[in-house]
């Protein structure tokens, strides 16, 4: 007899329910037609609640207003804002009429949204007037002086050429734009019913660093969304019964696919705890509204669990969510079903290009799986782990982590060449990621191909941090690379290399990076040195520099899941 062959590393997901074909819009219609007196959206910071019916009716109203403003099918639409009702009310009210939400990081600074905005040649543009402390008015009027006087839904701008209108959310009396407001209150009839959607068509870009310096628009489907929105909340049981804390980012694919869309495809409640992450308003609003599930990063939940007025609140109504963005450390999994009473807490695996989630574990499955692996495939997706050379290893032997399915991005907007760096010609995601998948089909990432940094969630390119700081008169190399750390998950460090006879000091450098690129993409520790360890063949060993900094710190890395 031959010998036995190994198990190869590729598990298809299975599933006794099919896939949806529906659009973002028809999720909310069917939520508003069979739950309408039910709370759909909860803002806790804005002391609003609308139901189902409400939702759906403000949200259709603002798609007439888009309408009025010369938006189309196809257009894109620009949302820059923090969690609030009127970031969802804009995410279906797109939707509805067929225009490509383009979701923009709040933390952005001006050249990253000029980037943005030009990219993908936005039309039109909804945004705070400021997040912190960012004024955004006064941002956008640096990119194009004088723009805070104009006025109407026809600007012609330069900087921004393809931008005809900015509504601006909470607008002061500074400015002469457009108000969110005016978008609810059009009172032009305008024929959007008669616009015509199908679930295969884009209706959102969102943007994720580049390693070429530049951040890639990944483009997504209805079907991409609405489908991997569905299964998620399905991993976590989820019913009409639920409410869902949801403190992650709405411009990330966590807080608009794996918490709104989760919740409107099961009819289930949205709770905005504040504009951007709190512990205090977060744990105010699990007690206050009896949520049932809390979506966060590992850094969240540390936050939450080492609050000193934790045992003020009531916990007795968690029963699951979900734990990702970054490596969850074991211990806190433990404290987050013990001491929160989330004991079907979950945890997922995924990327922005799949809409998100490729794995997840179930609510069921022992605790040292749910605490050590990231879970199995999720259903009608496919992953294998293939080495070097292509070829798909056998199960528990590291390799690259590659998906096919349903949840694969349509590519990178006007990003042909980068698209095809990522996407093979028979449909499989190469993520970049190291994965082991194990005999049972558990599924755990143990590294990256890329050098890809994610802190506190934020994914986090070197190169694109890299080529900024080139841009310093002062510098003359440098090499950025993540170190691990046991709250944000990984921190930003950069070597720099000085030009000859040039002083430069780490305040000196953090300053030159303030209000330049975003605040998380600053590093949090800079060395100066003279060389970098090269290979032979000339390149930077970035893990030989991330061993040295570990050991000189004397950082423990944590076992993680």
């Amino acid at each position: 007899m031959g010998k036995k062959s190994k198990i190869l590393s590729y598990v298809s997901g299975a599933s006794d329910k099919p896939l949806l074909f529906k659009t973002v819009w028809q999720i909310l219609a069917e939520a508003a037609d069979s739950h309408p007196e039910k709370q759909a959206l909860i803002s806790h910071h804005q002391n609003r609640t609308l139901s189902y019916k409400e939702l759906h009716e403000e949200a259709e109203k603002i798609a007439n207003g888009l309408v009025n403003a010369g938006l189309q099918k196809g257009d894109r639409v620009g949302i820059w804002a923090p969690n609030c009702i009127e970031w969802v009310l804009l995410q279906f009210a797109s939707a509805k009429i067929g225009a490509i939400l383009v979701t923009i990081n709040p933390a952005y600074r001006k050249n990253e949204l000029k980037y943005a905005l030009n990219k993908v040649q936005c039309k039109t543009l909804v945004m705070a007037s400021s997040f912190k402390t960012s004024n955004h008015v006064s941002m956008i009027n640096e990119i194009v002086p004088g723009i805070v006087n104009e006025t109407g839904n026809d600007l012609s701008l330069k900087e921004l050429p393809h931008l005809k209108s900015i509504f601006i959310i909470n607008k002061d009396a500074n400015t002469n734009l457009n108000s969110f407001e005016s978008l609810i209150n059009a009172k032009k009839p305008s024929s959007i019913s008669d616009i015509e959607l199908d679930p295969d068509e884009d209706i959102n870009i969102q943007f994720t660093s580049g390693t070429t310096g530049s951040p890639k628009g990944a483009t997504l489907t209805h079907f991409n969304i609405v489908n991997n929105g569905f299964f998620v909340g399905e991993a976590m049981r989820f019913s009409d019964r639920d409410v869902l804390c949801v403190p992650v980012p709405l411009y990330h694919c966590f807080g608009m696919v794996m918490g709104i869309l989760t919740c409107v495809s099961h009819k289930a409640t949205i709770v905005l705890p504040d504009y951007s992450f709190d512990p205090n308003t977060c744990l105010e609003a699990i007690d206050k509204y009896k949520c049932t599930a809390i979506h966060g990063v590992p850094t969240m939940f540390v936050a939450m669990l080492e609050n000193p007025c934790f045992s003020r609140y009531s916990f007795n109504s968690l029963r699951t969510g979900i734990m990702a963005g970054a490596p969850c450390p074991i211990e806190v999994m433990k404290k987050v079903q013990s001491n929160m009473h989330v004991r079907e807490m979950t945890i997922a695996y995924g990327m922005t290009e799949t809409s998100p989630v490729s794995f997840q574990s179930a609510t069921d499955d022992p605790l040292e799986r749910r605490v050590s692996t990231v879970g199995k495939v999720q259903p009608h997706i496919q992953v294998k782990i293939i080495d070097k050379n292509g070829k798909v290893v056998a199960r528990g032997t590291k390799g690259e982590l590659c998906t096919r399915g349903y949840s694969v991005m349509k590519g990178y907007w006007d990003d042909y060449d980068k698209t095809n760096e990522v996407l093979t010609e028979t449909g499989w995601m190469k993520t970049g990621d190291l994965a082991i998948i194990d005999d049972s089909g558990y599924g755990n990432i143990v590294g990256r191909v890329k050098d890809m940094i994610i802190r506190g969630g934020e994914n986090i390119y070197p190169r694109e941090i890299e080529e900024f700081l080139y841009t310093h008169d002062s510098i003359q190399d440098v090499s950025v690379f993540g170190l691990p750390d046991t709250e944000l998950g990984e921190i930003v460090v950069a070597w720099i290399k000085l030009k000859q006879n040039r002083n430069l000091t780490e305040d000196g450098l953090k300053n030159f990076c303030k209000n330049e690129i975003a605040h998380f993409k600053i590093p949090a520790r800079i060395k100066f040195v003279e060389e970098f360890p090269m290979t032979v063949s000339g390149k930077i060993k970035k893990f030989e520099m991330r061993d040295a900094m570990i050991k000189e710190l004397g950082i423990e890395t944590a076992a993680t899941a």
